[in-house]
């Protein structure tokens, strides 16, 4: 089974929060000076209920964390301002990202100044703050020294168009992207079953150019997709890659095998496709794929249209 795939061109403020660190210390304080009246055991006791009212502060009372959370919202993107946190001369906050853009404090209108805020930046330390994607499903909580390494790996966040090229900038949940796909890419085509022959048309056009098709077998999709560019300077080279529309963890039950074939010649490999969350840029930056230059794509092409044997299988 086979189709022709015709080539595409690529074309809150730091004394709110300074309050709520007070009452908690106050707290822990209250509970010292109680427990000074009576005896060893009580001593020991009052240490522990103090343990628990930080333990509150950072994170283990959800309602706590919530409260103190809202104060580090920036006013201007309202992500959180993390450290290390700067304030204005009358202790307003804006994060690093926003306050690079900025002339003047976005709350008091007033000059921005080089002020560090070490009082907000211990009450951080002790805060669990939510994950960027938990409008997408994640449900985790992380000290701010863990968040931005967890975001960038975290499997709620959300998908990216997995077409070639830079024109699509959608991004949404994982099971509405064959949707977009069929919608907005409604030239890619789509073949049924687990061997199938990706031909790719043309080419000898000059240029960047990508070809790519759908493959669904095993209840799920594959993109394959193949790439012509120049890596090098002077030197094209092709790049052929399989990628399944899931996630890492669904990706690893699955193998795919690429084949050119023809002229008493063979050429294969064989892989884990990758999830369209890791995308094809940096399997292609590492060779991480099957290539081959224009010299071996003329070995194995008729009249300039190549076709690739593609084989999904279930490990």
């Amino acid at each position: 089974m086979s189709n022709k795939i015709n080539p595409k061109r690529r074309e809150p403020t730091a004394a709110a929060a300074v309050a709520a660190a007070t009452a908690v210390v106050a707290t822990n304080t209250s509970s010292s000076t109680g427990s000074s009246a009576g005896n060893t055991t009580s001593s020991a006791n009052t240490s522990s209920s103090s343990s628990s009212s930080l333990s509150s502060a950072g994170g283990g009372d959800a309602g706590m964390s919530a409260d103190l959370t809202s104060l580090f919202e920036c006013p201007v993107c309202f992500d959180y301002v993390l450290p290390p946190i700067l304030q204005c001369s009358s202790g307003h906050l804006v994060c690093v990202s926003c306050r690079s853009k900025l002339t003047c404090c976005p709350t008091c209108r007033g000059p921005l100044a080089n002020i560090r805020n070490l009082a907000m930046e211990k009450v951080a330390s002790n805060v669990k703050f939510p994950c960027k994607h938990s409008g997408y499903g994640c449900t985790a909580s992380l000290v701010y020294t863990e968040k931005t390494e967890h975001e960038e790996t975290c499997e709620c966040r959300p998908y990216l168009c997995p077409c070639p090229g830079a024109s699509c900038k959608w991004q949404g949940p994982l099971d509405l992207v064959m949707q977009h796909l069929m919608m907005s890419h409604k030239s890619i085509t789509t073949l049924q079953g687990e061997d199938i022959v990706f031909l790719a048309t043309d080419i000898n056009l000059p240029g960047a150019v990508d070809w790519v098709m759908m493959q669904s077998c095993f209840g799920h999709h594959f993109m394959l997709v193949l790439e012509k560019q120049e890596k090098y300077d002077g030197h094209q080279q092709f790049f052929a890659i399989v990628q399944l529309i899931g996630s890492r963890k669904e990706a690893e039950n699955f193998v795919y095998r690429l084949e050119l074939n023809g002229n008493r010649r063979r050429l294969t490999w064989e892989a884990m496709p990758r999830s369209i969350h890791e995308g094809v840029a940096s399997a292609i930056h590492n060779s991480d794929c099957l290539v081959f230059d224009t010299s071996i794509a003329q070995l194995f092409a008729d009249n300039g249209n190549l076709g690739i044997n593609v084989t999904i299988s279930l490990v």
